[in-house]
């Protein structure tokens, strides 16, 4: 590990290389913070005692105090940034503009079109020797005039011109989405906070401001921000595969193992640390430090390195994981556990873009080559010209229009907008949802929440307020309906409960006098036990004073909540030597630990199993069935010598006496109920996954509206679900499991892995029709695995655990289940938003083909130029995806069931909507191509020469079918068969300008644009013609939805979800390169459209903000394969965990493996 120490050293500021000079100051420099840094274990802990005594006398060497932390003072806090560095990793730089252009330069089709142009206006100078002889021919219409021949080069530049504003408004696009990001990255990392005491007084402060020195707070489920030194720790466990690969937890103490690093996650337990190394210092700093520069040397030797987009700068929070998973499991074995699937819009995009990049391959080869054919028999045969040398410049301007029509096809033939559709629908939706309470981290889940069937809900804060208040007790022999007056107590029972609740509660959970007069007081930290911190206020005590006399240094032993022991024990030492313990917990759980109980005196008496089977039933399962949580507290005393083994959990854990056993109510939130009945109204069932007793989660679904009275519903206990899924070996079954949870919405005392299960379950079963879609909620530190495995996870912003937080796709910032169905409303509304514009760019993609074809074919000539189609494809597409991705969702979607994996993008109303469009613009475009001229009584522009000037009759046609797009751009609003396509267009004003912008440039091009549009200035009579024509398309629509659609059977429906069985089994493994078989098809040749897509992937990135959710890592995610194998990373899916596969590994900066591991 030396070795990286050093290779880093070039990577810190100046001011940090100079650090030897302030050792001085502090009693250890920075190098040597480093170097400590690396040790693990024993040797880490014969470091400390060797050069600074012990924990103290570290901390005295870095002046601080492991009770009062740092004074505070700016000026001292200045000067630690100066010498040990800032807590933050400098940014990668952003892309410059022209950066910006060149990429956007890469994209095939405008390769293609460059070089048509290019070639055409070389050409186009190039006079051939002599006058043209009559023996080269007159191919199409007659000879052109001189000044005719000199305007040859327009059209060539006309489409440079083009291609040259495309790329701009892309790269633009490009530029003002990653700063944007930048912008938004900053903002999300002043959010993130850590505890650390200053003064004596805990204060929570952005992470970039932690300093080397400061003592930090860390409780289950936070994300180390630095590393640091444990100075205490209770039940300490820490996952550290984020850094070194291993799964298994380490168990950390001060005296054992004080070692913690930054980005490794607390899965157990407290403690405190003082702060070591902060930035790039850190163990985490210098591994990015070494992939940046890892990057840089790579990109010198192959221009193709990785592109990582909007790298913001990253305040120190490390690595963050996309994938779940161990990273080194992941390379032995790549069938471990397979990727999410595509996200259903993606995958189903990427099959249509498929078909149709395939179709327009097709049609733009067929027409170039008929053009060909018939010019050849035309000239050669008919003709019985030869082809002479000097003829041979004019036949290849000839070949070369012919090539550009072709391309037009093409051009027109791939959506173009619609990667950009599909971004701005999502970046427009994320932005919204940011109001709507849904913090975004990844894009697609947006999406795939509209297309959401189950929603596996926690209870506690999501479903209910969670604001836990005692309302029922069982002490001293009696059951009290409301919180007893203390006097009634017994004196000792009353003493021990206060003692019990205020010292083994986290300190961290307080009761804080109201914000306003008015308000109830704030619960801080754990609500369950704020709840019992508020019954001992009712009692009239202050379990303030208690904790003051035993401060959290002095607790001789602590047992933290964990899913497994469902209960929480504090050790004490007493005056006399000996010790005590209290314990809380599920009440089912502690009581069966207990022997003894206190009776009406205070005093214990004998607790047999016949007593607590009574309990349960007299106590227990009424407080349940009131919806109540309930609550054992309990004590045992054990003598001074011999001490007990702590470690044995099971012995100590035993022969406790029950003080009292309390009922909490945690209301039920007064929106959830109607949330409920529209999840159930939009087709999604709602369950509920909780670790409460079963009576009490009974009484709670049934308050939320979960369960009805009269339904065949099953509400399970963990243990019972698991005796029904498992077969005689333990091993899950999926039959079993289908045959459980279509009727199953309760599950009870379930504990992670229980959650997990189901929505494996539920995701894996081909029970019913189609695959579900499963959301689930989550806040703590275990729900990982569940909230990774769904299809979309959500986490707790409030109450959730920073593990939780990484897992998830979406935060719900206010906790509340109402949020959800939200989501689903504008999941929903993307979905939609998608289709919409589908609708519309199909129909202007099938009316342009078919014109360009059979005009190109029959007469020789495309009656819309290569300008106008870029016009109409590039730019108008353009404003259009803006125009129909930014309909604000209405209740209305959900009173319809959801589409599901399987729907097709395409319906068939959408399909009668395409065809019966295309039919009308058809009609009228031919019927103005073949006899407009006689109509208008204007010249035919038909079979004009090669640079003949615009005609009054092509304008025409160009100016109808632009104005009929507009118009279809109206009908495109709606997609179920909606008569009224003007309802609710008001509230949308982006739309209306973008429709009333679009008209007025049309009115500029054709008055205005001339020879480089091809257009001539229309008469105001033809304008108004044009305007008519446009008009028929929303009468035509009246027409077209009153056809009912079952009738038409021979229609087709398109752009299905990507079926299992199309994916090779091997590559549904594959875990390197994300590409599904759709795309592996694009590969091979038509990467046309995709190359659009990459370009919006930038675009992409942006939103990527709300994608990360916190670091600059995110900006990493998209990374082509070919980079990851380019360099020696295997696969930094969203790099924030890197995990180093190997200790040698580290050895070299060019061999850090990095590998997305994430928490199992």
């Amino acid at each position: 590990m030396g070795d990286m120490t050093n290779s880093a050293v070039d990577f810190y500021p100046k001011n940090q290389r100079s650090e030897s000079n302030h050792a001085g100051e502090f009693g250890c420099s920075l190098n040597e913070l480093r170097s400590l840094m690396e040790l693990r274990g024993s040797e880490a802990v014969q470091k400390i005692q060797d050069t600074y005594g012990d924990v103290n006398g570290f901390c005295r060497r870095l002046k601080t105090s492991p009770t009062e932390g740092l004074a505070g003072n700016p000026v001292d806090l200045e000067n630690r940034k100066q010498i040990f560095g800032r807590n933050f990793i400098p940014p990668k730089k952003p892309k410059t503009f022209l950066q910006l252009i060149w990429e956007a330069l890469q994209d095939v089709t405008l390769i293609i079109l460059e070089l048509a142009a290019i070639i055409s206006l070389g050409l186009s100078f190039y006079q051939p020797p002599g006058e043209r002889s009559e023996m080269c021919g007159s191919a199409a219409g007659g000879v052109e005039d001189e000044g005719e021949a000199e305007a040859g080069w327009i059209e060539g530049a006309a489409i440079l011109l083009s291609v040259i504003c495309v790329v701009f408004v892309t790269a633009f696009n490009d530029w003002s989405k990653e700063k944007q990001f930048r912008g938004l990255q900053s903002r999300i990392e002043q959010e993130q906070k850590f505890a650390v005491v200053r003064g004596g007084q805990v204060n929570q402060i952005p992470v970039s401001e932690i300093v080397t020195g400061d003592i930090a707070q860390i409780k289950y489920g936070d994300l180390l921000p630095a590393d640091g030194v444990l100075i205490q720790g209770n039940d300490l466990k820490i996952d550290e595969s984020s850094l070194t690969g291993e799964s298994d937890h380490v168990r950390k103490s001060a005296d054992k193992d004080p070692m913690l690093l930054s980005g490794t996650h607390v899965m157990e337990g407290s403690g405190k640390m003082v702060v070591t190394a902060v930035g790039v210092n850190s163990q985490t700093g210098i591994i990015f430090t070494l992939l940046g520069a890892g990057g840089e040397e790579e990109e010198k030797k192959d221009k193709k390195a990785k592109k990582q987009d909007g790298a913001a700068a990253m305040e120190m929070q490390p690595l963050k994981s996309a994938e779940g998973g161990d990273g080194d499991d992941k390379e032995k074995k790549k069938g471990g556990t397979p990727k999410k699937e595509k996200s259903v819009l993606q995958g189903k995009l990427t099959k249509l873009a498929v078909q149709i990049g395939k179709a327009g391959l097709v049609m733009s080869a067929i027409t170039v080559i008929i053009l060909v054919l018939y010019f050849a028999i035309d000239t050669f045969v008919i003709q019985k010209l030869q082809w002479l040398p000097e003829c041979t410049p004019v036949y290849i301007q000839f070949f070369v229009k012919f090539f550009i029509i072709g391309v037009t096809v093409l051009v027109v033939a791939v959506p173009e907008g619609l990667p950009l559709a599909v971004t701005i629908s999502l970046a427009y939706s994320v932005k919204k949802m940011m109001k709507d309470n849904n913090l975004v981290r990844h894009l697609d889940a947006c999406e795939t929440m509209g297309n959401a069937t189950a929603i596996c809900s926690d209870k506690t804060g999501t479903l209910t307020t969670n604001r836990m208040t005692v309302v029922q007790a069982y002490i001293g022999d009696v059951h009290y309906k409301e919180v007893p007056d203390p006097d009634a107590l017994p004196s000792k029972s009353l003493e021990m409960l206060v003692n019990a609740i205020s010292l083994n509660s986290a300190y961290t959970s307080k009761i804080l006098p109201p914000d306003k007069d008015v308000g109830l007081p704030r619960q801080v930290g754990n609500k369950t036990e704020c709840g019992l911190l508020g019954l001992i206020l009712d009692l009239k005590r202050d379990y303030q004073t208690i904790r003051d006399l035993t401060p959290e240094e002095k607790l001789y032993k602590v047992y933290t909540f964990n899913s497994e022991r469902k209960s929480m024990s504090t050790v004490i030492r007493m005056q006399d030597g000996s010790f005590r313990m209290y314990s809380k917990g599920a009440s089912e759980i502690v009581l069966k630990k207990c022997s003894n109980i206190l009776n009406s005196a205070g005093e214990p008496r004998p607790f047999r199993p016949r007593d607590r089977d009574e309990m349960v039933k007299k106590v227990i399962e009424p407080m349940a069935c009131d919806g109540l949580r309930t609550i054992c507290i309990a004590f045992r005393d054990f003598p001074g010598s011999p001490e007990p083994d702590w470690d044995n959990e099971s012995n100590i854990l035993l022969d406790l006496t029950c003080i009292a056993v309390v009922g909490i109510e945690d209301p039920v939130r007064p929106e959830v109920p109607e949330a409920i009945r529209k999840c159930q109204r939009a087709g999604i069932t709602v369950r509920m996954v909780t670790g409460d007793n079963i009576n009490t989660a009974r009484a709670i679904a049934i308050k939320c509206g979960i369960i009805n009275p009269g339904e065949d519903f099953i509400c399970l206990e963990g243990k019972d679900f698991n005796r029904r899924i498992r077969n005689e070996k333990g091993e899950v079954e999926q039959e079993r499991i289908d045959k459980i949870w279509p009727k199953l919405r309760v599950l009870a005392r379930s504990s992670p892995t229980d959650k997990h299960t189901l929505v494996k379950g539920i995701i894996d079963s081909v029970h019913g029709e189609r695959r579900q879609v499963v959301a689930v909620t989550g806040d703590g530190t275990n729900d990982g695995p569940a909230l990774k495995k769904a299809d979309v996870g959500f986490a707790m912003g409030i109450a959730g655990t920073d593990v939780a937080k990484e897992a998830s796709d979406i935060i719900l910032t206010d906790d509340n289940f109402s949020s959800i169905v939200k989501a689903v409303m504008w999941g929903r509304n993307v979905y939609d938003s998608i289709s919409k514009f589908l609708q519309f760019q199909l129909t202007v993609n099938v009316v342009a083909v078919i014109v360009a074809f059979t005009g190109a074919c029959i007469t020789q000539d495309s009656p819309l130029k290569a300008v106008q189609m870029l016009w109409v494809n590039l730019i108008m597409d353009t404003f259009a995806s803006l125009a129909l991705a930014t309909e604000p969702p209405t209740e209305a979607l959900l009173m319809r069931k959801p589409y599901g994996r399987d729907k097709p993008l395409i319906s068939r109303t959408m399909m009668k909507n395409i065809l019966g469009h295309g039919i009308y613009q058809l009609t009228i475009i031919f019927t103005l191509l073949f006899a407009g001229e006689t109509i208008f009584n204007i010249d035919s522009g038909r079979n004009a020469p090669l640079h003949a000037p615009p005609s009054e009759h092509y304008t025409i046609i160009f100016n109808t079918f632009v104005l009929m797009q507009l118009f279809n751009e109206i009908n495109a609003r709606k997609i179920h068969g909606e008569k009224n396509v003007f309802d609710g267009i008001f509230r949308n004003p982006i739309f209306c300008s973008i429709v009333f912008g679009t008209f007025a440039v049309q009115i500029v091009i054709i008055q205005f644009g001339g020879k480089p549009f091809s257009c001539t200035p229309l008469q105001i009579d033809q304008w108004l013609w044009c305007i008519v024509l446009g008009v028929g398309e929303l009468l035509w629509g009246q027409v077209i939805s009153s056809i009912p659609t079952n009738r038409l059977k021979f229609l087709k429906e398109a752009g299905h979800g990507t079926q299992k069985d199309d994916i090779p089994e091997e590559e549904l493994n594959e875990d390197a390169e994300e590409i599904d078989h759709a795309e592996r098809e694009l590969r091979r040749g038509q990467i046309l459209w995709f190359r659009g897509l990459n370009r919006i992937q930038t675009q992409i990135e942006v939103v990527n903000t709300f994608k990360s959710g916190t670091s600059f890592q995110g900006a990493l995610r998209r990374q082509s394969s070919v980079t990851s194998q380019n360099q020696d990373v295997t696969n930094i899916s969203s790099p924030t965990h890197v995990s180093l596969s190997t200790p040698n590994a580290l050895s070299s900066p060019t061999s850090v493996s990095a590998a997305t591991a994430g928490q199992d």
